[in-house]
Parts: C-alpha cells; structure tokens; sequence
C-alpha cells in the first residue's frame, strides 16, 4: 500500500496521469500472462503518449476557434464537382503546411468554401499544427484594437506563431485603408513563413474592390500566390439546395 502511494505520488510529480491511471491493470494483466517488463513498459508508454496527443489535439482545436466542426466526409464532393477532390484530399495529408504554402477557396456564397477550409483546419490541428479560423473582418478589428491599445506588436507577434492562419470571408466587406494596410503586414510577414488559407467570393482581379489601393492590392497578390493552392466553388448554392431539399422532403 505504501509502495502503491509513493508511486502514485511520483507520477504525479512527473505528471503522468495515464500512467497513474493505468499501471495496476497493466500490471496485473503483464503478471497474468507472464509477459517480460518491457512489454508491460511498452505499453503504458504507448497509453502515455497517446493520451497525451489527444489532449494537446484538443487544445489546439479549442484554441483556433472554428465557428462550428465539418469534416471532409460531411462534404458532399458530388454537389459541388467544379470542387477538385483530389486536391482536397493531397492537402488533408498537409504537406503544404511544411512548404509554408497558402490556399485559396474561391467561389460562389453557400458553395462549401467554409466548410472546407474548417474541415482542413480541423485535420492541421490534429496533425499538431497551431491553426486560427477567424473572418478578415473580425481580424482587421482585432488589429484595429489592438493598434489602439498599443499591443499591436504582441498580436502581430502571436499569429507569426501559426502554422495556419485561416482567413474567411474575403471580398464580403471593402476595407478601410488603416485595415486594409494591417491585413497587408499580416499577410507579409507571413510570406514563406507560415500557410494561408482565404475563403472569397471575389476573383483575384476583383481583390481591389475590398483593398481599395491598386498598388497594396497587387503586392499582396504577389506574396500570397507565390506557392498557392487555387481550389474552385463554382455552382449553385450548396445551402440553398440543401435548405430547398429538406422543405421538399417536409411537405406531406
């Protein structure tokens, strides 16, 4: 009993609560079935380890602030062809995010862009990446505010951090100049440094439209399609039909 205490307290010292948890059932089971030690060690590490990878996917999910979950499988590729599912698919593996390369979700509202890029953010955070989901509107205030309180160096500073910083809902608003310039530094300074990823409804001869200064608009282009994934959403809206098909199917 007092051995089983004093064990109990260095793992908790060590802070390895699976361990804690888990090291007298293994024990017993090792001992039932004669297996050596390092099978029993083994195995207790494995549990270790992979409870704390689930933890540290938690976290990460919680800290990117997803609207709401959607995984790829809950996308429906056939009502939306003009979609290259090959390519989705060469992008959830995430090698883009080790080349630092930025994504693109251009298309039609209601087409599936945001669903998508939070079915790949979703995928980044499980693959250990440090990811942000956040509407460009909603950054450039956060930026606005933090220029305000004199923090905008620390909060520049915390999305350097990203491995994706995923923007949604570019070209639904214009921008004013002071935000449009701070959309700008973010997206430079994250130039071969960490991945992008947009969702528009603009084409990129449209982006001057929401960054209302030709020569801003063209030096961003510039940065942001250097190693950039072009995924299309051209159709009808996808919430519409869906919407259309359930009041379809509610009428008696």
């Amino acid at each position: 009993m007092a051995q089983d205490m004093l064990i109990q307290h260095l793992l908790k010292r060590l802070r390895l609560p699976t361990l804690g948890h888990q090291y007298r059932k293994l024990a017993q089971e090792a001992a039932a079935e004669n297996k050596p030690y390092e099978d029993f060690l083994l195995r207790l590490l494995e549990m270790e380890v992979t409870h704390r990878e689930e933890n540290t996917q938690k976290r990460l999910i919680v800290q990117a602030r997803f609207p709401y979950l959607r995984t790829l499988d809950q996308f429906d590729f056939s009502a939306m062809p003009s979609v290259n599912k090959a390519k989705v698919l060469e992008l959830a593996k995430g090698e883009y995010l080790a080349k630092k390369e930025n994504v693109v979700l251009m298309g039609n509202m209601g087409t599936g862009k945001t669903h998508a890029a939070i079915s790949l953010g979703l995928l980044a955070c499980r693959q250990g990446k440090k990811v942000r989901f956040i509407t460009a509107t909603g950054l450039i205030n956060d930026l606005v505010e933090a220029q305000e309180q004199h923090t905008l160096g620390r909060r520049l500073a915390q999305i350097q951090k990203l491995d994706l910083l995923i923007l949604d809902e570019v070209g639904f608003v214009p921008f004013t100049p002071d935000g449009a310039r701070l959309l700008f530094q973010v997206c430079s300074d994250r130039y071969l440094k960490g991945s992008l990823m947009v969702t528009t409804n603009l084409e990129f001869a449209r982006w001057m439209e929401v960054f209302g200064d030709e020569r801003l608009t063209g030096a961003l282009l510039d940065r942001f399609t250097h190693h950039c994934h072009i995924l299309e959403f051209n159709g009808d809206s996808y919430r519409f039909k869906e919407s259309l098909r359930e009041k379809q199917a509610s009428i008696p």
